[in-house]
């Protein structure tokens, strides 16, 4: 399983439209994939939304969001679970 973790920041005013657009846009484009497993959106006082996102194999990317929502770029991580 690969976990990918994105991350964005909002502007100030445009947090609850950023979050909008991940879970109304966004996640939709992928959630019928056969290797998505399943996805949880946060979001922080800080303004920044995070999408974490686990797959089978080979994670798709989420599409870029509008740049008038954005105080910068987003960001993906992928992480793999560590047997301990």
């Amino acid at each position: 399983m690969i976990v990918r973790m994105w991350e964005a920041r909002a502007e100030p005013y445009a947090l609850a439209e950023l979050i909008t657009w991940v879970c109304e846009s966004a996640l939709p484009e992928f959630e019928h994939d056969p290797l998505h497993l399943s996805s949880e959106v946060f979001s922080s006082t800080d303004h920044r939304v995070v999408v974490i996102s686990k797959w089978r194999s080979s994670p798709r990317p989420l599409p870029e969001p509008p740049v008038m929502l954005l105080a910068r770029p987003p960001h993906s991580w992928d992480f793999t679970q560590v047997d301990r």
